[in-house]
């Protein structure tokens, strides 16, 4: 799949890119950011898939973090996806901050108009992990995902429902239950509008496997601490 080069920036001793594609899961252009590490030159390194939250690009967290520091010095690939498709001309998708263009919320819709455009799981869990080893010198088998608010909820999500494909999940403020929340959002998807496929108040029998997990969450938050409770997460995954 051809990528289109938009920026190219020399940062931490290695360079941060922002590239363009066409995604068949999603049926429109979507852009990415990719951080590639000093190490990046002469040898395969891990990759870390960042989520980001409500409204953002791939733009936010690479502007604003200050992730590349850390990526450089341990020699970490970090890929920043954008929230959602763009420009898709569906009726109502500009309608609201919180759904719609630039919330996502890294589920596949199961109902028209959404179901065809809005398929942010499998796009971050298939099509952008192939590309990535694709066009870049990733060791595949280490990978691990993490994000921030929907995009923790998204990182649960896709490394909950995928055994062994992640190494380390990193939540930040996350929203492990949108049954139980207190974001519109997160209220419009449970209501039906679009399907859910993670663990949203239903327990679920989850195989064992080694995924290090840390979870960050404040109660200063405007969003209810009760959004955010890490216990809701530790009930669905198994001990041993």
């Amino acid at each position: 799949m051809a990528l289109t080069l938009v920026s190219s920036n020399k940062c931490a001793g290695g360079f941060q890119k922002v590239f363009e594609h066409e995604s068949t899961e999603l049926k429109c252009k979507m852009k990415f950011a990719v951080y590639l590490p000093p190490k990046a030159e002469t040898d395969k390194c891990p990759v870390m898939y960042w989520l980001s939250g409500l409204t953002c690009t791939e733009q936010n967290f690479i502007t604003k973090a200050g992730s590349q520091l850390g990526a450089a010095e341990h020699g970490i690939i970090v890929v920043a996806p954008d929230t959602s498709p763009r420009g898709c001309n569906i009726e109502g998708e500009d309608e609201s901050w919180d759904f719609g263009t630039g919330a996502g919320f890294y589920v596949n819709a199961t109902q028209d108009p959404w179901k065809t455009n809005y398929r942010m799981y499998a796009y971050v869990t298939e099509e952008l992990p192939k590309l990535i080893n694709a066009n870049f010198p990733t060791d595949p088998e280490k990978m691990s995902i993490s994000g921030h608010s929907m995009g923790g909820h998204g990182a649960i999500i896709c490394a909950l429902k995928n055994p062994g494909k992640y190494k380390v999940l990193l939540c930040l403020h996350s929203l492990p239950s949108v049954t139980r929340c207190s974001v519109p959002g997160d209220r419009k998807l449970s209501q039906g509008t679009w399907a859910l496929i993670g663990p949203h108040g239903r327990r679920t029998t989850l195989p064992c496997w080694q995924l290090r997990i840390l979870v960050l969450s404040s109660t200063s938050s405007s969003i209810k601490a009760e959004t955010t409770s890490s216990c809701q997460l530790a009930s669905f995954c198994p001990t041993t």
